[in-house]
């Protein structure tokens, strides 16, 4: 199952050791800088016993000054595809894909984690979530996560429902794709930093599992 998102205006809020591509604040910085992240596959195992495998590939990130060029603003355009892999077939997966961004925060503490049912681990610095449709407020010292999708569907009741998930349904490999998405940073007059997350939801015979994938930090 193949899920593909192309999007220029929507926002965006991001283990394996590599550089960070350094960028200086946006008051300093007069054009555009491209960071390509390499490719990784990472493996999991769920509680249940269920092999997660995700790889992440064409992952892209063009970095700007905001357009009053001040050091308190900085824009990020985002891309990158996601094969998701089980082991054996289940009921349902919900795959979420987004950034942890930080100001003045070193994110490199972040590491992939098998989670029971329940909320995503939030492990290290990540201090509240931005789904999208909204920019990414932070001051020194803090962290957020913003979540690329926005899946909206009706409710038992007809009312419509956003939420930051994609479903793929009884199969075993899903992929899922963001094309230019737009990641705007408010706040921080320091140096900042962002790395890709995905969260994927396996739900089975026994609950409901959650393996968290992180990808390269950048800056």
């Amino acid at each position: 199952m193949t899920i593909r998102f192309t999007r220029l205006s929507v926002l965006a809020g991001v283990p394996a050791a590599a550089a960070i591509a350094v960028l200086a604040t946006a008051g300093a910085a007069a054009a555009d800088v491209h960071v390509s992240l390499p490719s990784q596959t990472q493996t999991l195992t769920t509680g249940d016993g269920v092999g997660v495998t995700l790889t992440r590939s064409g992952e892209t990130a063009t970095i700007s000054p905001s357009l009053g060029s001040t050091p308190l603003h900085r824009n990020a355009w985002v891309s990158a595809t996601y094969n998701v892999t089980t082991s054996k077939p289940v009921s349902k997966i919900k795959f979420q894909a987004g950034y942890t961004v930080g100001c003045q925060v070193n994110l490199n503490g972040f590491t992939n984690s098998n989670t029971p049912s329940g909320s995503v681990s939030t492990s290290g610095v990540a201090s509240g979530t931005v789904n999208e449709g909204g920019s990414v407020s932070i001051g020194p010292g803090q962290a957020v996560n913003y979540y690329v999708y926005d899946y909206e569907r009706a409710d038992p009741f007809g009312n419509d429902q956003h939420k930051s998930w994609v479903p793929i349904v009884k199969t075993t490999h899903g992929e899922v794709s963001y094309t230019n998405e737009t990641m705007q940073v408010n706040g921080c007059a320091g140096y900042a930093q962002a790395r890709s997350v995905a969260n994927v939801y396996i739900i089975g015979d026994h609950g409901e599992q959650i393996v968290s994938f992180y990808g390269q930090p950048f800056s």
